[in-house]
């Protein structure tokens, strides 16, 4: 009798079905609730969507790319009209970019209005939708379904538990759900985000928010803020697409707001009011400063600021047979120079910051024609150095005494600050994060008193000039220093061209060394000044044009070894099926990234619990720009580099390491992550909400 009763019944659900669209990205088909009318004048369909393993469809806003299915009902008739009802979306990021979407499996809930309930409904879609994975696949098909009058069959059974299924996830205004949006504001002062503002029962715990009605703007997933009353959550979504002032429109224009909560979701229409800037938190500051200022010192014996204490021994040297007049200015102008460097850097970072474009600390050493030009300026320096050519100035500044020589010294410090970039020091990345998320006035204070860090020596030399009389006095000695130490210095300019190498082409970098080159033999061999001259400029112009004009390498720097590509998307997924994963972000540019890679993660101990089978060891590679590891590093407040984070079983949400490493630093996080030990705020810290 049960296989008599299924014979009968499966033509039934049959009738209530156009036939399957199949791909190989899956299939998709047309149902309906019912298999007749009933007399009702509407009916409930649904568009019923499978898809092949990590395949996906969008959501009616797909996000950064993408776009929703289109229904045409074109061809059908007794059709009065048709609305699509659309269930809670997920979130998926790929390549740095937000989409909104549904995988595995999902049914559309569609509302039809029939002309008259008599008469058969007879229905012709034409579907436009796009699926996706690693590629897009648009596809276009015709799906047809017809619906008789009349009472549905004894036994006859439709797709109506099918439907209410996902009709149950389509979010309602939030009552039944427990959730409710009591307000929303516009923070477009430093942070620039939304804030929603939100009572939820019980409690919210992996929320996500989805805004429609920005115009060009995007926002990335929320975080829940530790400052809400009891019964209430804050949620800040941080700007990811468009610019400030285009964010601060948005006040009293109409937002609608999907949020879920696991299975719960709401929708809801809210005009944001403009959030009111915080006031300067002293509290928080004055330690701020005493840690930028205690980085910037720190900066000074960095690995890529070594080179430059070639810059300040002869500096101390060729003042020491002047009067303590002499050396005081001398070294407060390169004082001056690295400070005023500082803050030209903070006021950059916020225009940028105001203007919507990611920054960060080293950030120019990804551009091809810096590094050029720091090459050249630092073979200048050799030539000069190895006194192949003095640098000649306008007499303006000649007749002005010490003017030169003090010039100098201001541009010396320019170079040490350009030079310094590229290191994330300790202390320094805590600066920075909390400068670059300040109010301006706070990220100046903080940006100015790490560049007083950095110039404590030469204020130092500035307070105590007497410290220039210890070296002995010049002679022969002087000379050679300043061949060695201008070796220093071209070993540097070779670093950079390295760097150029990676970042643009091995054939670029040769051919930039090759003119630079050329520019030493130039300044040895050639005489007549005029000749001289022009050989010299256009060689400089050439090193420095050449890399403007090559096209950036396809593809990164082959991985190899246990590491795998950074991917952020794969990190949850991970931890949750128990799985160690430690992040490297490092950059060929990064001295001190090299550093930790020899020292800390080259041993044996390490590499070996890297490679366990239970760990991920992942490398963001940011030689070149890439928005996706810039968006990362925002996410924890960081804005330079190395930075390295554990996340596990017992670490969720990573624990941060410090930015120079050790083997033990290293494996103590692997430990707190995969547990069981409790967290704690030694060598590591523990990532917040």
């Amino acid at each position: 009798m049960l296989l008599l009763a299924i014979a009968f019944a499966a033509p039934a659900s049959a009738a209530a079905a156009s036939s399957w669209f199949t791909t190989d990205q899956g299939e998709v088909r047309l149902i309906a609730a019912q298999t007749a009318l009933d007399g009702q004048k509407t009916q409930t369909l649904g568009l019923e969507f499978r898809m092949a393993p990590h395949w996906h469809i969008y959501w009616r806003s797909p996000g950064d790319a993408g776009y929703p299915p289109r229904l045409d009902w074109t061809g059908s008739t007794n059709l009065a009209g048709a609305d699509v009802a659309w269930p809670a979306p997920h979130r998926f990021a790929v390549s740095g970019l937000q989409t909104m979407g549904y995988t595995d499996s999902v049914v559309l809930p569609i509302t039809a209005r029939v002309t008259d309930s008599q008469r058969p409904l007879d229905l012709t879609l034409h579907l436009d939708y796009l699926t996706c994975y690693d590629i897009c696949v648009p596809y276009q098909t015709v799906l047809s379904l017809a619906v008789p009058p009349g009472p549905s069959p004894a036994g006859s059974v439709g797709y109506a538990a099918l439907i209410d299924q996902y009709v149950m996830q389509v979010p309602g205004d939030g009552r039944a759900a427990g959730l409710k949006l009591l307000s929303a504001a516009i923070d477009g002062s430093t942070r620039p985000a939304l804030l929603l503002h939100v009572a939820a029962s019980p409690p919210l715990t992996s929320p996500d928010a989805f805004v429609e009605g920005a115009g060009g703007i995007a926002f990335g997933p929320p975080r829940l803020m530790p400052d809400a009353e009891a019964g209430q959550s804050l949620l800040r979504l941080p700007l990811t697409g468009g610019g400030t002032a285009a964010l601060v429109k948005l006040v009293g224009h109409p937002l609608t707001v999907t949020l879920t909560d696991g299975s719960r979701a709401m929708t809801g229409v809210m005009a944001p009011s403009l959030a009111p800037p915080p006031p300067v938190n002293w509290a928080r500051l004055l330690p701020m400063l005493a840690l930028a200022l205690a980085g910037g010192f720190i900066l000074n014996f960095m690995p890529c600021v070594l080179p430059v204490l070639a810059l300040k021994l002869v500096g101390v040297v060729s003042h020491a047979a002047r009067g303590r007049t002499a050396i005081r200015v001398g070294f407060l102008a390169s004082a001056a120079g690295i400070v005023v460097s500082f803050l030209v850097l903070a006021a950059v970072a916020i225009g940028f910051r105001a203007a919507g474009i990611a920054v960060g600390w080293g950030l120019q050493f990804q551009q091809p024609i810096f590094l050029a030009t720091m090459a050249t300026i630092l073979v200048l320096f050799t030539a000069n150095l190895w006194g192949l050519f003095e640098i000649p100035l306008p007499a303006v500044l000649t007749e002005m005494g010490e003017g030169r020589a003090h010039l100098g010294s201001f541009f010396s410090g320019v170079l040490v600050t350009l030079l310094a970039t590229p290191c994330t020091a300790p202390l320094v990345g805590t600066a920075l994060g909390f400068a670059l998320l300040s109010p301006p006035i706070e990220a100046f204070a903080v940006f100015a008193a790490m560049g007083v860090g950095l110039a404590l020596p030469y204020l130092a030399v500035a307070a105590v000039p007497a410290i220039a009389g210890w070296l002995p006095r010049p002679g022969l000695w002087m000379i050679q220093l300043k061949r060695v130490l201008g070796v220093a210095l071209g070993a540097t300019a070779i670093w950079l061209l390295s760097v150029l190498a990676v970042e643009s082409s091995l054939a670029v970098a040769i051919t930039s060394g090759a003119l630079l080159a050329a520019v030493v033999g130039a300044l040895a061999l050639l005489r007549q000044s005029a000749w001289r001259r022009a050989a010299i400029c256009g060689l400089f112009a050439a090193a420095i044009v050449v890399p403007g004009f090559a096209a950036p390498p396809s593809a990164g720097p082959a991985i190899g070894g246990f590491w795998h590509p950074f991917d952020e998307s794969r990190i949850a997924p991970l931890v949750a099926r128990g799985r160690t994963v430690f992040v490297d972000v490092t950059a060929d540019w990064c001295l001190t990234c090299k550093v930790n890679a020899s020292l800390a993660l080259s041993p044996e101990s390490v590499r070996r619990q890297l490679a366990a089978p239970d760990v991920v060891a992942m490398r963001a590679d940011w030689t070149r720009p890439d928005a996706a590891i810039a968006r990362y590093l925002r996410e924890f407040g960081r804005y330079g580099i190395p930075f390295n984070i554990v996340y596990g079983p017992h670490a969720p949400q990573g624990v941060v390491l410090p930015e120079i490493l050790t083997p033990a630093i290293v494996l103590h996080g692997l430990a707190q992550a995969e547990g069981p030990a409790p967290l704690s705020t030694g060598s590591a810290t523990a990532r917040g909400g």
